[in-house]
């Protein structure tokens, strides 16, 4: 029995299988205020590219009443088990299923969240359904690479505001019918309800028109600084367009505020739910609006990366977070009339160290993890998966040149605009453009783990002055039960103007030292050539012949004499120290 969960070899095979073209999503939530059961009626049509094989989809749900697959009736008993409804004999081509279902709301912020608010004591609801959870609403094929176009009608009590990807229709009789989506993901589909209050603008730009929506409950309203909201959002449309020369994907843009909300957002397309702790009900530091707009702009940014372009399945999770991650700190720090220049500087000192104490734990696991099925997704959404994959994708644009970067993310999201990629992905768009191998830099930085660790070594002679001073570093063993490879591949350096990088296939300690001129010494320089120096391929370091040196060391116990190893080059007195 599988539960409620969905292995990788499962969503592939069915992948394979299936087209996902279309969903007509009917719920009937005029009970809301009242909570328990609501009536769920989904019709998808799909193709099936071989006569008579069976596959499921998911479902979950207290009770299914009906379920007919190309105008043949379903046994439910026979076909509903835990979270999935068996179709057994499928159409080569065209098929369609609709299932008649009674689902829950809930409270734990998964599926349909209901929340009674105190003061006006009027139930709000919205959905929550990154990473498996749309089918808690409505049967859904729940896996991100099957996507498809949703349409939407609610029938919900009077006086109420339902929100969802498309515009916001008319309602006629307090029933809502909205247009379909584009084709998008299960898991960023949306449905916000209730008595919300709401302020509406538009981003205007270039002969463009964007509606702009921020939303919360009555009794927070007072507190809605709605304004610079709208101020830190329109920035965002700015730079976001310009860097990756794709205009807003969506017909609208609605921000809402909701209660009991189990993240710090969700990137729903055109409907971003927000913690409503961000609306901020007294006098707080510059440091909370600062992380309130990476948020804002953070959930923006996934509106291309991730809801546009969409991971093939759960493994790139990681490059969903840390891309916007690190583009809405960029944004920040870049942005004309930014508030906040030194966003870096807010990320070495959160995000960074959040992700330094990560990697040190059992828990760490490579940037682009192993994901065998839907549980090891829930576990993985950490400060690997956001800080130090943001802070590797820093070193990336830093690696390729910023200009080259954004070139190939704008040509990846052109040539895969609504549909779902790999890694691999954008990594040959970056090589297109910055003429660089990625292969080397992914395998050392994306698929290891742990941090490395920097040991000083400094000599000083008689008078306290430097003669010599190295930076040992090693890649110790992972912590017990920790996944993956240890990392090997940093970067060191002897002077302000050189670096090595170490080999990827040696994790053995190495050392890059200095030493003072004036004792007139070896000096140490890297095996490659100068134009090769930054390359993993570089696999030694070794010094220049050292010179036999004759003169008195600082105490008179032996001549001074020079040590070298092929790990270190560095002088040193060969006779002790006196009292040693």
């Amino acid at each position: 029995m599988p539960g409620t969960n969905l292995t990788r070899e499962e969503a592939r095979q069915r992948a394979a299988l299936l087209t996902v073209d279309a969903y007509e999503v009917e719920l009937d939530l005029s009970g809301a205020q009242e909570g328990g059961t609501y009536r769920s009626v989904t019709t998808v049509r799909f193709d099936s590219a071989e006569a008579g094989a069976e596959t499921f989809i998911d479902l979950v749900a207290p009770a299914v009443h009906e379920a007919v697959l190309n105008g043949r009736a379903l046994d439910v008993a026979a076909v509903f088990r835990d979270s999935r409804i068996a179709l057994p004999h499928l159409r080569e081509g065209r098929n369609e299923l609709k299932v008649v279902a009674d689902c829950a709301y809930t409270n734990t912020g998964e599926g349909l969240h209901r929340f009674v608010d105190p003061v006006d004591d009027q139930a709000y609801l919205y959905t929550q359904f990154e990473v498996p959870d749309a089918r808690r609403v409505f049967a859904s094929f729940e896996q991100p690479d099957l996507k498809a176009t949703f349409r939407f009608t609610v029938k919900a009590p009077a006086g109420w505001k339902v929100i969802s990807n498309s515009p916001t229709p008319e309602p006629k009789d307090d029933v809502w019918a909205f247009e379909p989506t584009p084709r998008i993901s299960t898991y960023i589909t949306a449905l916000i309800a209730g008595p919300y209050h709401s302020v509406h603008s538009t981003y205007e730009k270039g002969g463009q028109t964007v509606p702009l929506g921020i939303y919360c409950r009555p009794s927070l309203a007072e507190f809605l600084d709605a304004d610079h909201i709208f101020d830190v959002t329109r920035q965002g449309f700015d730079w976001f367009q310009e860097k990756f020369a794709y205009d807003y994907p969506f017909a609208k843009y609605d921000q809402l505020f909701v209660p009991e909300f189990n993240a710090g957002a969700m990137e729903n397309a055109g409907a971003v739910t927000i913690r409503d702790q961000y609306v901020f009900r007294s006098k707080v530091t510059d440091a909370a609006y600062e992380r309130r707009a990476e948020t804002i702009l953070h959930e923006l940014a996934h509106m291309w990366f991730g809801d546009l372009v969409t991971m093939e399945w759960w493994n790139d999770l990681w490059l969903n977070e840390s891309f916007a991650t690190y583009t809405s700190v960029a944004c920040q720090a870049a942005v004309p009339g930014t508030r906040w220049p030194n966003a870096w500087t807010t990320f070495a000192n959160a995000e960074k160290t959040w992700a330094y104490r990560q990697d040190q734990l059992p828990s760490t696991h490579p940037i682009m993890a192993d994901i065998n099925d839907l549980e090891d997704v829930l576990v993985n959404f950490d400060g690997i998966t956001y800080a130090k994959g943001a802070s590797v994708l820093k070193q990336l644009v830093a690696y390729v040149g910023q200009d080259e970067f954004f070139k190939g993310v704008q040509a990846y999201f052109k040539a895969h605009a609504f549909g779902n990629t790999r890694l691999s992905d954008l990594l040959g768009a970056l090589e297109k453009t910055s003429g660089r191998d990625l292969t080397a830099w992914s395998k050392a930085w994306l698929e290891t783990a742990g941090i490395n660790v920097l040991r000083p070594e400094i000599e000083t002679d008689a008078d306290g002055t430097v003669t010599a001073f190295a930076v040992r570093q090693e890649a110790p063993a992972l912590p017990a039960g920790a996944k993956g490879e240890p990392s090997c591949a940093r970067t060191g350096s002897r002077s302000a103007s050189t670096t090595w990088t170490r080999p990827v296939a040696s994790c053995a300690p190495t050392a890059w030292s200095w030493t003072s001129r004036r004792t007139g010494g070896p000096r140490c320089r890297s095996s490659s050539a100068r134009s090769a120096r930054r390359s993993s391929s570089s696999t030694t370091t070794t010094c220049r012949t050292p010179r036999s040196v004759s003169t008195t060391c600082p105490w008179p116990t032996s001549p001074r004499t020079w040590a070298t190893s092929p790990s270190r080059c560095r002088a040193r007195c060969a006779g002790p120290r006196p009292g040693t």
